[in-house]
């Protein structure tokens, strides 16, 4: 990671707050931007070698690190994966980097009059994470408008998957823990921009008048359990405004957690196993959570 010829960013001892909308978290050992496939592969075989730790880190928007930090390395997509291009031969197909933001992505779409992504306006993060967890609804999901993805699992070449290769669940797919996600291809279908526009006007308004987003958070935390809500059930336990230090269970929106100043991650887990447990005792129903954790021990 020190090689000159590195194409990235290497910094140590990066405090990991700056990297997520929580804006909370320990020190990562290594931070690392990998400008290019060859950087990134390159101080991944080294991880593996090394037997050290690491994660994958997108714009940190589903993701609380530990107040002790990560003793790994933390690594982020920079310069060749934060662009996208149309298919010069199709253009209701766009080629999308992991890096790259959704909603940069969604203007396009719009721009272009291309129609299936309106349901991901106001989402934060980018297309790599949008992909891990299949971001969306139980409706309307981005792994839907996928028609391949190429990801690398270290040791091994890179690998450009269809679709229809990937099992597509509700905030969740079949990619492997260590299969890091390089690029996707989005296929699109054409229609009237005021058509595009009304519902990205209208799932925008639904966005804000409905989650706290004026705190910081890291978006649902639990997942939906079959046939029900978990917002609705935590709401109906009288959870909301429930605390713990920094952390509340925001009262706009039962299933967020948001950082009302100064919380710790031991305060939002703390809320989180609380809330789960309180869940579990009042209806008998095991929340699942669909934030990630890192650094805990």
């Amino acid at each position: 990671m020190t090689d000159p010829a590195f194409q990235g960013e290497v910094r140590a001892h990066e405090p990991m707050a700056a990297h997520t909308t929580y804006r909370i978290g320990g020190p990562a050992r290594w931070f690392v931007r990998a400008d290019s496939v060859s950087a990134l592969t390159s101080v991944l075989e080294a991880c593996v070698r090394q037997r050290v730790s690491w994660a994958i880190v997108g714009r940190g928007s589903n993701l609380l690190v530990s107040d002790d930090g990560f003793d790994g390395v933390v690594m982020t997509l920079g310069r060749d994966f934060r662009s996208f291009r149309i298919d010069a031969d199709d253009p209701t197909r766009i080629m999308a980097g992991a890096g790259v933001l959704l909603s940069a992505v969604v203007q396009e779409s719009f721009k272009r009059s291309l129609a299936g992504l309106e349901f991901a306006v106001g989402t934060p993060g980018n297309i790599g994470g949008a992909l891990r967890m299949n971001a969306g609804s139980a409706q309307e999901y981005i792994g839907s408008r996928v028609a391949s993805v190429t990801t690398y699992v270290p040791g091994s070449d890179l690998q450009r998957r269809a679709a229809t290769d990937v099992q597509w669940g509700y905030r969740q797919t079949s990619f492997a823990p260590d299969e890091v996600i390089l690029e996707c291809e989005l296929v699109l279908e054409e229609a009237d921009p005021f058509f595009i526009r009304g519902k990205m006007e209208a799932n925008l308004k639904r966005r804000r008048a409905s989650q706290p987003l004026d705190l910081p958070s890291c978006g649902s935390v639990f997942r939906n359990p079959p046939g029900e809500s978990a917002a609705r059930l935590i709401d109906q336990a009288g959870l909301k405004g429930l605390r713990a230090g920094g952390a509340e269970v925001s009262t706009k929106h039962a299933n967020f957690i948001v950082n009302t100043g100064g919380a710790t991650a031991a305060d939002v887990r703390r809320l989180i196993d609380d809330v789960r447990q309180r869940v579990m005792d009042a209806y008998g129903t095991q929340l699942t959570t669909e934030v990630r954790f890192l650094g805990f021990k």
